[in-house]
């Protein structure tokens, strides 16, 4: 258990400070600790304990106390486990219930940078909620330049089937806009202060981070219409691809369709054909030969089917 005394920065503490009162508190217990130092706290509820059972992030406002749960991507493994933690609070202070050691660096960070002119509860809240979606932006601004490679690829011919990648992309993009959007619930839940923990003055923090969230969803939403259009352009290229693939067969069957007629009407083994007992016969069907193949490839040339 780690606790820590709200003041111009979080000074760690005993359990015997935080029953002072002197000061707000934020404390860092396990499920067990928690159950067996509920009394200490007196939030007057119990909370979510099976913390791998947490599936979003949200706020319940209870009759004395605050509830809720933190459900949190892992950017650097996306497909693995998500940081899941609950929490408690009141107008006294707050206590994270985690089995990993993510509440602790969060707290640990926000120790080592942060010095505060006016120490709260709810500017605590909101270093801790900013900790969370600190690095999202680069995240986001990294999934929209590996959009635009995949883009100038698709453009330059290197791609020429719908990339797999778009569909992981598409879904990580899926999660992050759930994700912000029971933020921005958790924040506005908060900024409601429905209880009168918070003082007044200081949900401006909240208002603050909802509107941070907002600007992340919105950039998320950006990129899933990005997504879509580059899905179409994939299909257009295809498409384009078809089209030359049988104008292509198309101008190669009408060079072949003139020729074809004269090796069959010269197949056609007549008697009386004038020309086949004239020294310049055969080669005059060579050169009627190719220039009907240079008529009319000039021809498609200046049309543009080639």
């Amino acid at each position: 258990m780690k606790c820590y005394l709200i003041q111009e920065t979080l000074t760690e503490c005993s359990i015997e400070d935080i029953k002072k009162r002197e000061y707000q508190y934020c404390a860092i217990v396990t499920p067990d600790e928690y159950r067996s130092l509920a009394d200490v706290f007196h939030m007057g509820i119990d909370i979510e304990m099976d913390l791998k059972q947490i599936r979003e992030t949200k706020a319940v406002v209870n009759y004395d106390s605050l509830t809720g749960t933190f459900n949190i991507p892992d950017h650097d493994n996306y497909s693995g486990q998500k940081k899941q933690l609950a929490f408690a609070l009141d107008e006294r202070g707050i206590v994270f219930v985690d089995e990993d050691d993510y509440a602790e660096s969060v707290i640990r960070n926000i120790q080592a940078s942060k010095k505060w002119k006016l120490p709260s509860l709810e500017r605590l809240l909101y270093d801790f909620l900013e900790e969370t979606i600190k690095n999202d932006m680069s995240l986001l601004e990294m999934l929209e330049e590996n959009l635009s490679g995949i883009e100038n690829g698709i453009m330059c011919g290197d791609i020429e089937e719908y990339p797999i990648q778009l569909n992981d992309i598409r879904y990580e993009l899926l999660d992050l806009q759930k994700h912000y959007e029971h933020l921005i619930d958790l924040s506005q839940e908060l900024e409601e202060n429905e209880n009168e923990f918070f003082y007044e003055d200081n949900l401006r923090y909240f208002k603050l981070f909802t509107e941070r969230v907002n600007r992340l969803q919105d950039t998320v939403i950006q990129l899933r219409e990005f997504i879509v259009q580059l899905r179409d352009l994939v299909s257009e290229q295809l498409s384009i691809r078809q089209n030359k693939i049988v104008t292509l067969l198309t101008v190669i069957t009408t060079i072949f369709m003139p020729l074809t007629l004269i090796v069959g009407w010269y197949g056609m083994n007549f008697i009386y054909m004038p020309e086949l007992r004239s020294p310049y016969g055969y080669p005059g069907v060579i050169l009627v030969s190719v220039l009907i193949v240079v008529i009319l490839l000039y021809w498609f040339k200046k049309k543009r089917w080639m």
